[in-house]
């Protein structure tokens, strides 16, 4: 996964600051998954790239594997809200890493380019645009069913003020019309190297 990435300027900092305090959930026209279908399995890809998710089918399933659960370095910040979110913090009390997975209908989806709907969600999630943040994104990648292994592409920023950082990763499933994202926010740690533990802790599941 990179580990660099552009600057943000103090405009797109100041509103990345804003929107790690706000929820998605309210913005759009949102549904939490049920339960993943009981007849289906987990996908055994071992990658999902921007473009393998234009072949996903539209009834797939898509939802992190939470391996912070049983981590003793982490602990439950806010627990699930019912509403797609939780948010789990590391024991000093450094960093957050604010999860949410969900169905939105009215997000702007690019048909069959994931890479362009994560940078549509990216700019509505720091009220921007697509034409300003993809530029600044980068590709990273969620880890998929095995922690660490990496494979499902997504699209980061981040941004520094200070001892605090942040980092935003999120991956659009255009065919789902599903999103899922992670925002970690540190003070007196590194975003971004915390945002690999992250990764390395928990996964995408797909099942079709």
């Amino acid at each position: 996964m990179s580990r660099t990435a552009p600057r943000f300027s103090r405009l797109a900092a100041a509103a990345i600051v804003t929107v790690i305090a706000l929820p998605l959930v309210g913005c759009f026209s949102t549904q939490v998954p049920a339960a993943s279908p009981s007849a289906a399995s987990p996908s055994a890809s071992e990658t999902l790239t921007f473009a393998e998710g234009a072949g996903l089918s539209p009834t797939a399933f898509v939802e992190w594997g939470d391996g912070f659960m049983t981590d003793e370095n982490w602990q439950t910040v806010s627990p699930d809200d019912g509403n797609g979110g939780w948010t789990y913090g590391t024991l000093d009390g450094a960093c957050t890493a604010e999860f949410w997975q969900g169905n939105i209908s009215d997000a702007p989806m690019v048909d069959g380019d994931d890479s362009a709907s994560s940078d549509e969600m990216l700019a509505l999630m720091v009220q921007s645009s697509a034409e300003e943040i993809t530029p600044l994104a980068t590709t990273g990648e969620f880890s998929t069913l095995v922690g660490g292994a990496g494979g499902v592409e997504n699209r980061q920023v981040t941004g520094a003020e200070g001892d605090r950082s942040w980092m935003i990763a999120v991956r659009a499933f255009t065919q789902m019309e599903a999103v899922l994202y992670v925002i970690v926010d540190c003070n007196g740690a590194d975003a971004a190297a915390t945002m690999d533990v992250v990764n390395e802790k928990n996964t995408i599941i797909v099942t079709e």
